[in-house]
Order: structure tokens, then C-alpha cells, then sequence
């Protein structure tokens, strides 16, 4: 069962030189495909689906890209999430948030508090993301719990780590595409992909469709997902589970 999907949204500003368009005009096109891919995600069952919107290195683009990817923020945080808490869909932000403007904070505070209490499908947004930087704001925060005594650094576990992240609440991905023909994770989520599966798609962002998604969906549920052990092991576990679903359901 795939409940978490990660995706690497990769592909926007090619595919506006593609067409001897502003980089604007990809951005633009590509918030159109992430709108139709959140739908498409719900439709299929997937239960927490996590966007790289804006990585914490992306703060170093020209000035004037980071502003225009700054008030499509604006306009889509005050466009869409409405439409989202109607369809039963729960933002959450994952991020450093301090590096952005007043205003879009609070706009993504309203949009958390309103959907906090949705369940179809939860949208984790990675603004101002970058996992190395997570890793060490964890890192900081655990060590100051072992200063201050309120943990044991023998007691330290990955477990520890996981509760400091920004993902805390979060399952780990189950599976992670990346569109744009890039085959790197680009400092995204870390920690958390340790047993991910990958998939990496030519196609860039902006034309990626809910047909690419099936497709890639389905290429998911053909893999063996083993986690260190054996092939035969992971045989006997799944047909274990399966017999016991099956009495379950009886």
C-alpha cells in the first residue's frame, strides 16, 4: 500500500525556455499541474503527499525569480485553499518558515488552522526545505535537550531524531518521483527516503498529468520492498500478512 508519495517538482523553468517563455510562465503552469495532481492523489487513495515546493537553496535564484515565485505563493495560498478544505484535504507546511515574508506566514497559518481537522489527504509543502538544514536544527534541539537534562545522550535514538524533524508527524514516503530527467534527490528529504522507492521521469513538471501519475502509481505496486531483508524472507512476510488480512476479514 503506497501511503505517503514525495515528489521532486522539477521541470518549470526548461519548460518555459522550451517555448522562448519568462521562467514566470513555467512557474505558473507548473502550480496548475500541482493542483491537478493533488486531485489526482486523492482519488487514488494516497494518503499523505509531499510537494518540494521551494528548497532552501532556491532563496539564491535572482532576486527578481524568488519575488515572482513569492506572490504565486500569495495568489495560490488565497486561491486554492479554500477549494482544498472543501474537498477534505489538510495542509501542513514543512519548512523554515522565518526566511519568509510576514504575510505569506500568516496566510499559511490560516490555511493550516482551517484544514487541520480534514482526513481525505494531507499536502505537505516544503517551503524554505532543505533536509541537510532540518538535520542540523534536529541535531541543535536534541543537544540542547542534553544540556539542559531533560534526555540521556545514551538514550538518544532514531527515534529521537525522527520527533526533531520537521516531519515528525509524518510517516516516512513510500515512494518518491522526481519529473524534469534529474536523478538526485537534491538535498529532499533525507532521512526520511532511507528506504524510499524511487522513480525519475523525463518528463517536465509542467506536463506532467494524472495519466503519469497512474503510470507511475502502478510501476510502485510492481516492486518488491524488502527493507534488508531477504527476497524469500519478504515473501513469507507478505503471504503472513495476507493470511491474516484474510482471516481478519472473515
Amino acid at each position: 500500500m503506497l501511503r505517503h508519495l514525495a515528489i521532486i517538482m522539477d521541470g518549470n523553468g526548461r519548460w518555459a525556455k522550451q517555448r522562448h517563455l519568462p521562467r514566470t510562465a513555467g512557474h505558473k503552469r507548473g502550480a496548475e499541474t500541482t493542483r491537478q495532481i493533488i486531485e489526482a492523489s486523492a482519488k487514488s487513495g494516497v494518503g499523505y503527499l509531499t510537494l518540494y515546493t521551494f528548497s532552501a537553496e532556491n532563496w539564491n535564484r535572482p532576486q527578481d525569480e524568488v519575488n515572482d515565485l513569492m506572490n504565486l505563493l500569495r495568489y495560490y495560498i488565497g486561491k486554492e485553499v479554500k477549494t482544498l478544505h472543501e474537498n477534505n484535504i489538510k495542509i501542513v507546511i514543512i519548512g523554515d518558515r522565518d526566511r519568509l515574508a510576514p504575510d505569506i506566514r500568516s496566510g499559511i497559518e490560516e490555511a493550516e488552522r482551517l484544514t487541520t481537522k480534514n482526513t481525505k489527504l494531507q499536502v505537505n509543502l516544503a517551503l524554505s526545505y532543505g533536509s541537510r538544514q532540518e538535520l542540523t536544527q534536529a541535531t541543535r534541539s536534541i543537544a540542547h535537550q542534553v544540556a539542559i537534562g531533560a534526555i540521556n545522550a545514551s538514550d538518544i535514538s532514531t527515534d529521537t531524531m525522527e520527533q526533531h524533524l520537521y516531519t515528525a508527524a509524518i510517516p516516512a514516503p513510500d515512494f518518491l518521483i522526481r519529473t524534469g530527467g534529474e536523478r538526485r534527490l537534491s538535498n529532499f528529504l533525507l532521512w526520511q527516503s532511507a528506504y524510499t522507492e524511487l522513480h525519475f521521469t523525463d518528463t517536465l513538471w509542467p506536463d506532467f498529468n494524472e495519466k503519469e501519475l497512474s503510470n507511475a502509481l502502478e510501476n510502485f505496486t510492481s516492486r518488491q520492498r524488502r527493507f534488508g531483508r531477504t527476497a524469500d524472507q519478504t515473501d513469507t512476510t507478505e503471504i503472513e500478512h495476507n493470511e491474516t488480512s484474510g482471516a481478519n476479514h472473515e
